[in-house]
């Protein structure tokens, strides 16, 4: 007869890769049922977005073949809880990971990469929202084809935003709230205001991941969100060229300031080389090569990804699963979402 100590013992021997501990003692083992030789429980991951989610399955499979019975029925559910690490008091309660995009110079390619980090996530199974605080240049309008303003909503006596929502992405601009022909002439304080109200006053509800996609360089808009969102972490986004490198060691470093402090998950090097429809594994590297690699290198933190130029780049967002573009961000939303639970698991222990 099969016990639940057997099946646990088992299971204590498969690792999580990431968090180098077991099953059983992450917790990650839930509802455990056995009855005859029919074994059945559930795998909570820490994200949806788990990478490893088959080879985790596999490895339950083979340690109760091996340790428990190799005749018996074993039914794996595989869910997720995405974790995080926020001090008591956050505003955005239900949010359970806030991660900023940030660029050194305008022109990488930073916006990109925020919307498709945030579509790559959603398609893996994750809640995630898109704020642009980009007050200058808002890109998300554009991105995703949306200019009306958000629906207003009054909550405990709040008028709260609704969030435009697309692909299943919840998404705020400030580009939503202003005449697109209209340039945005504020100062400081202004920008301050706006970001803050955005944050705060959009009913952005229960969130896995919320990506922010902060304005280039080091200002306003970058102090605020720093000292008044409970940041998860931030992603340095750049392109293999020397003005760019220049541009984002300085945005990195402001990161790491005294006073502001706040994790560099990594770095995404954008426009890392250029392929051609007719010409599939020619590379021509017109920016430069590896100078991502290299910064990822000087700021002691991982090289995220390199996301290469194609010819045929007329649509911002990849919706297309078989474009190569499309691999390249599902594969950054695998490495964040587990860098990610690494991050907070050591702000908990």
């Amino acid at each position: 007869m099969i016990t639940e100590a057997q099946v646990l013992h088992a299971l204590s021997q498969v690792d999580d890769p990431d968090l180098k501990k077991d099953l059983v003692s992450l917790g990650m083992i839930r509802d455990l049922n056995i009855r005859d030789h029919e074994i059945s429980f559930t795998v909570m991951l820490t994200t949806p977005a788990c990478p490893m989610k088959d080879m985790i399955e596999q490895a339950c499979r083979n340690a109760i073949r091996l340790l428990v019975s190799d005749s018996a029925s074993v039914n794996i559910r595989m869910s997720s809880e995405t974790r995080n690490y926020r001090p008591a008091g956050s505003i955005l309660p239900e949010v359970k990971n806030i991660i900023a995009i940030a660029s050194g110079k305008g022109g990488v390619g930073k916006s990109s990469v925020a919307a498709n980090l945030a579509l790559a996530l959603t398609q893996s199974g994750a809640k995630t929202g898109l704020l642009d605080a980009d007050i200058y240049g808002p890109s998300v309008p554009t991105l995703f084809q949306i200019q009306e303003p958000p629906e207003m909503r009054e909550r405990d006596g709040r008028n709260l935003m609704i969030p435009h929502e697309r692909h299943g992405i919840r998404l705020m601009s400030i580009g939503f709230l202003a005449d697109p022909k209209q340039a945005i002439v504020w100062r400081g304080p202004m920008i301050s205001s706006a970001i803050r109200q955005m944050v705060q006053d959009t009913e952005w509800g229960e969130l896995d991941y919320l990506i922010v996609d902060l304005p280039p360089g080091t200002g306003d808009a970058q102090l605020t969100l720093v000292q008044q969102v409970p940041l998860t972490c931030v992603i340095m986004v750049t392109t293999p060229h020397e003005l760019a490198l220049a541009d984002a060691r300085r945005a990195m470093n402001m990161f790491r300031v005294p006073g502001i402090e706040k994790a560099v998950l990594g770095v995404v090097e954008n426009m890392s080389w250029f392929t051609p429809d007719e010409a599939p594994d020619q590379r021509y590297y017109l920016f430069g090569k590896d100078g991502g690699k290299k910064l990822a290198e000087e700021g002691e933190v991982p090289l995220l990804v390199q996301i290469p130029l194609f010819e045929q780049e007329g649509r911002f967002l990849q919706l297309d699963t078989t474009h190569p573009a499309f691999a390249c961000y599902l594969e950054l939303a695998g490495t964040v979402a587990r860098y990610v639970s690494i991050l907070n698991s050591s702000k908990k222990s």
